[in-house]
């Protein structure tokens, strides 16, 4: 394949996961029946530019249409990370009824509920109308759209001129990065602020999260490419925070080159040396991660059988994108984790993609007593923990396994 930012041709494989259905295509029982289509998960390195990414074998739409089943406000963690997000860039950047904040993916309008309950001027572009809705009955004003460079400028001949542009956990779902970015350029007001938070790839290799990986993640970022790719496109990130979402993440600030009435933070600088001595452009400084990935799964399939063997109850909480990955790698089924209970109506009374396990709510626990339960979205650990406390009642056993196989 050819790198979706430099367009050169890319063969240097960080990790292959083999084959699998999309990781959101959760299926009805009468689907369950029917063919189900998957597709190679490899993940590759540019020796170019250094962006990690997959080849898009499932087009955009295919993969977030009507039917799409995450709902970010399904989240106690996340609603209170971004209403803390909220008042910071109120507080930072000085924003009032007179501003405009636009969200790219802006979800189930999760974010800006907040911004428009301080009377800050919002608009959502949200892809899915599944989700777009919910946004749209809270009041808050919604585009079903994919955000591109050509509704960038049909904005910005209406006058739509952002003084915030923001997107949280968008740009690794972005197949044509190059055509994003220039959209951002037509968009943003010259004296306007953009922030992107996205997984830190330093962070995924250093913590094993093989599972984050799936064919809805086009892309893996570095620090180092995200300053590149902005700097090519005429702007300039200012300043970095590191975050502890999804397991690591960072959150950047943007402006246009332009504009140096923002200085370039010392915390830029610290970070990008910190990639660089750590090898973020070399290309042999990525081998060993499907090592990594063999050993997490060889460990799981171990403990998990021989508990099986014993006559253990087993299921999993969160039916997260990145639990189907893991559970897909591993080859598991229904005969090993008999379902998965999640908060979320959409996907409750429907099956896994692949492994077809049971999506079920958390009324299953009325009558059932499991003695294991996988945490799929080790990310909300401590959420969960505190959700399913009660489990503890009967001695239940509530297992992570990324970094490392931990059972409490």
């Amino acid at each position: 394949m050819k790198c979706r930012f430099c367009s050169k041709k890319i063969n240097n494989i960080l990790i292959d996961l083999g084959s699998m259905a999309v990781s959101n295509a959760f299926l009805t029982a009468e689907q369950l029946n029917k063919g189900e289509t998957i597709y190679p998960l490899k993940v590759l390195v540019c020796d170019n530019c250094f962006l990690v990414q997959v080849d898009e074998y499932q087009k955009k739409e295919e993969i977030f249409s009507a039917e799409y089943v995450y709902f970010s406000s399904v989240s106690d963690f996340w609603l209170q990370h971004s209403k803390k997000y909220v008042e910071k860039m109120i507080a930072d950047f000085k924003l009032t009824n007179s501003s405009l904040v636009v969200e790219i993916a802006s979800n189930d309008g999760y974010l800006l509920q907040y911004f428009k309950e301080k009377n800050i001027p919002c608009l959502g572009i949200e892809p899915t109308d599944s989700t777009a809705q919910i946004a749209i009955n809270k009041g808050i004003n919604t585009l079903v759209e994919f955000f591109s460079e050509e509704l960038a400028y049909k904005l910005a001949a209406q006058k739509i001129s952002p003084d915030l542009i923001l997107g949280n956990n968008v740009l690794a779902h972005v197949p044509n990065l190059n055509d994003f970015v220039r959209g951002l350029k037509v968009l943003l007001n010259p004296g306007g602020v953009m922030t992107f938070e996205f997984p830190h790839l330093a962070r995924l290799i250093e913590k094993k999260e093989f599972d984050t990986i799936y064919h809805e993640h086009f892309s893996y970022f570095s620090f180092y490419f995200i300053c590149n790719m902005f700097r090519f496109h005429g702007f300039e990130v200012f300043d970095v925070e590191e975050l502890e979402t999804h397991g690591g993440s960072l959150r950047v600030y943007i402006r246009h080159k332009e504009n140096e009435a923002l200085p370039i933070t010392g915390r830029v600088k610290d970070l990008l040396s910190t990639e660089i001595r750590n090898g973020i452009n070399r290309i042999d400084s990525y081998t060993g991660f499907q090592e990594s990935a063999n050993d997490i799964k060889n460990k799981f399939l171990t403990y998990i059988i021989s508990q099986k063997q014993e006559g253990k109850k087993i299921i999993a909480f969160g039916a997260a994108a990145k639990g189907n990955t893991f559970l897909n790698y591993c080859g598991i089924r229904p005969d090993i984790i008999e379902c998965i209970v999640d908060d979320t109506p959409f996907k409750q009374g429907k099956y896994l993609p692949q492994s077809h396990v049971p999506v079920v709510s958390r009324s299953y626990f009325d009558n059932s007593r499991p003695d294991i339960i996988i945490i799929l979205p080790w990310n909300f650990k401590k959420e969960i923990v505190s959700k399913l406390a009660f489990t503890k009642e009967w001695g239940a056993k509530l297992v992570t396994y990324i970094p490392e196989l931990e059972i409490n």
